[in-house]
């Protein structure tokens, strides 16, 4: 029995040590160099070639490395095995930290109040009020849920959009399609933290953006591809939406000659809203396995159909 570690575009140094001190007994293989295709019966990855893991007839789950799973489930010859992703208490708070901060950033207008001292113009402008003003949280998983919790420590009115009901305190619940566009007209910021999945691919587009209120701000730590890049772009432009904070982007590394980086009410982070660590990861991981060897059912699983 052996387990694949295959992490497309980067090394498995700071993996591979970890598991291996954890999980003596196990023995990891890096991708390429896995040796008989038949020893492998699980598969740690992170945006494996498609069709890559078909080979391994006897694969008894695929484990993915982070919380997100889309770069899993588009895999068209996916092996019809179990899938288990991450949850990891370190990245929630990271991502809820980040957008806490931007919120609390561009609800204060600092931008406004840095170029006044770049000006070296005093004016004096009113504080705005939270309790007026909603932040719409787009994906009510565990990060959205947490990101709710701490901005309501500050007195924003929170409202959230989920695929199906969900009743949650404090938070004014919508959900599907009929729920989408009355939650958008009602979210002065909108924080998207959705699973990228067929369904929520270019969510964030001219039609959703023109319903949310004149001057809105966009935040998206979810997955890039859930925002149309032109949609946005014109919104901005035209300022109906006065900020977008992107921390993630349909094509990364963010090309060089891309418009966002030059674009005045656009903030480009270069992913590190948050991020997962072997001492956080490995556990799950090995608990997964240990799992499946034992014919229990895997700690977060993922359902295919959903995809996520």
């Amino acid at each position: 029995m052996a387990v694949l570690f295959y992490h497309r575009g980067d090394t498995a140094s700071m993996w591979i040590e970890p598991l291996r001190n954890a999980a003596p007994e196990l023995e990891f293989r890096i991708w390429p160099d896995f040796g008989d295709p038949d020893d492998i019966d699980f598969a740690i990855v992170w945006h494996h070639e498609p069709g890559t893991l078909r080979q391994f007839k006897n694969l008894k789950a695929i484990l993915s490395l982070g919380a997100g799973v889309d770069h899993v489930v588009r895999d068209a010859d996916l092996p019809e095995v179990s899938v288990g992703r991450i949850v990891d208490d370190r990245l929630t708070a990271g991502m809820s930290e980040y957008a806490v901060m931007n919120v609390l950033w561009q609800f204060r207008e600092m931008p406004l109040l840095a170029a006044q001292q770049s000006a070296r113009r005093w004016q004096y402008r009113e504080p705005p009020d939270a309790q007026s003003t909603t932040v719409g949280i787009l994906g009510l998983g565990t990060i959205g849920r947490d990101i709710a919790r701490k901005l309501a420590v500050f007195d924003f009115r929170i409202a959230g959009w989920s695929r199906t009901a969900k009743d949650l305190d404090g938070i004014a619940g919508y959900h599907g399609v009929d729920g989408l566009h009355p939650f958008l007209n009602v979210s002065n910021f909108l924080v998207c933290v959705l699973p990228l999945t067929p369904e929520t691919r270019g969510i964030v587009n001219r039609d959703t953006l023109a319903a949310l209120p004149q001057g809105a701000h966009v935040i998206n730590i979810g997955r890039g591809p859930l925002v149309v890049d032109d949609d946005l772009l014109a919104a901005l432009d035209s300022g109906h939406i006065a900020s977008a904070t992107l921390d993630v982007f349909n094509r990364e590394p963010l090309p060089a000659d891309h418009p966002y980086w030059s674009h005045p009410r656009v903030v480009v982070t270069p992913h590190n809203a948050g991020d997962s660590l072997p001492e956080f990861v490995v556990p799950q991981i090995l608990a997964n396995v240990r799992a499946a060897l034992a014919g229990r059912p895997l700690l977060n699983p993922v359902d295919r159909n959903r995809g996520y």
